[in-house]
């Protein structure tokens, strides 16, 4: 700083308040100042100012991987926002059970991030003891924390209006696909099956635990297996919801496979619109995940500057319906059943 100090001709001190981003210094210093440290390729450490100011300038992420549509399109939308924040990024794809217990070993140990955005998943109590114990801010994203700063959509209600769409098209055998995942990371399954109950159940269709299936893994193996399975009931379904686009992607491809049409013999519905869902037609709740990100950075900054303000702050962006190629009635051999007053809005 000595040197880009004399080369602005200012003081030492002004160039420290200059390159932390201060206000404290005139627009024509602060110019003079930048130029300098451009032409001594000169920037303040990180861990040099975190003494001074007891933040390191990183916000970290925490995420089960990077090969979902919607893990990857959230982090893209925190990426510039914690850019042009001042942060920098730190992402931690944790991808197993192994790797889980790794990184609780590991970053406990020390400071390395002002906040924390847990996305996706459920920390166990013992798990998140120990990041209070550290003192480290958390977000959650793409979940409800009680009592913790949330980012998320209401799942419930996303599923409740996609199943009511399917039951307005005259479907009343509706499977529901979810992934089996044992590596203990929370996806949205619960809510989002609590959404599609509900939806039968003001319809007056009982629910039909043989039409709720779940699939090994997120990648959706086993996928032929179930669609099977599903279609070998002896009333099998004429509807088929998947909990995320990428799990319906697989479906779509397990049904091509097994030479079953789409939607002349079962509709098909995904929740997320990946990127790839409309040029696929594939009907689906589509959830801002990009904007999800967004906002997990802007309550990050709220809880780093003001976290008894932020504590406690939920933020629940909308969910959309996209009808498109994959849904239409249902085949139909006889009439349909009847509904019981139904709440179909």
């Amino acid at each position: 700083m000595a040197d880009v100090a004399q080369r602005a001709g200012v003081s030492v001190s002004t160039v420290s308040r200059t390159l932390r981003g201060l206000p404290t210094v005139s627009d024509t210093t602060r110019a003079r100042v930048e130029a300098a440290a451009r032409e001594l390729s000169f920037a303040i450490t990180r861990s040099a100012s975190s003494l001074v100011t007891g933040r390191t300038g990183r916000v970290a992420v925490l995420l089960p991987h990077l090969e979902s549509w919607f893990l990857s399109a959230a982090l893209s939308g925190m990426a510039p926002a914690l850019r042009e924040a001042g942060f920098d990024l730190l992402v931690y794809s944790v991808a197993d059970v192994r790797e889980r217990a790794d990184f609780f070993d590991r970053l406990p140990a020390r400071r390395n991030a002002d906040a924390l955005l847990v996305v996706s998943f459920a920390l166990t109590p013992a798990e998140r003891a120990r990041l209070d114990d550290l003192g480290m801010p958390l977000v959650f994203v793409s979940q409800h924390a009680q009592g913790r700063p949330s980012v998320y959509v209401d799942d419930a209600d996303g599923a409740l209006r996609g199943t009511r769409h399917l039951i307005n098209l005259g479907h009343r055998r509706i499977a529901l696909l979810q992934t089996s995942d044992e590596t203990g990371f929370a996806w949205s399954s619960k809510n989002r099956l609590a959404g599609y109950l509900r939806a039968l159940d003001d319809a007056g269709l009982e629910r039909d635990d043989e039409l709720i299936m779940s699939v090994r893994g997120w990648k959706g193996s086993g996928m032929g297996a179930a669609v099977g399975r599903l279609l070998s009931l002896q009333d099998p379904p004429t509807a088929l919801f998947a909990e995320t686009d990428d799990f319906a992607f697989r479906l779509l491809a397990a049904l091509r496979e097994a030479n079953i049409p789409v939607p002349g013999r079962v509709s098909v519905m995904g929740f997320d619109d990946h990127v790839m869902a409309g040029v696929l037609g594939l009907t689906t709740l589509a959830q801002p995940a990009a904007e999800i990100g967004r906002t997990a950075v802007r309550l990050a900054r709220s809880v780093i500057d003001d976290a008894d303000g932020a504590h406690r702050r939920h933020i629940v962006l909308p969910t959309e319906l996209v009808p498109r190629g994959s849904t239409a009635p249902p085949p139909s051999p006889g009439p349909a059943r009847p509904l019981r007053d139904a709440k179909l809005t």
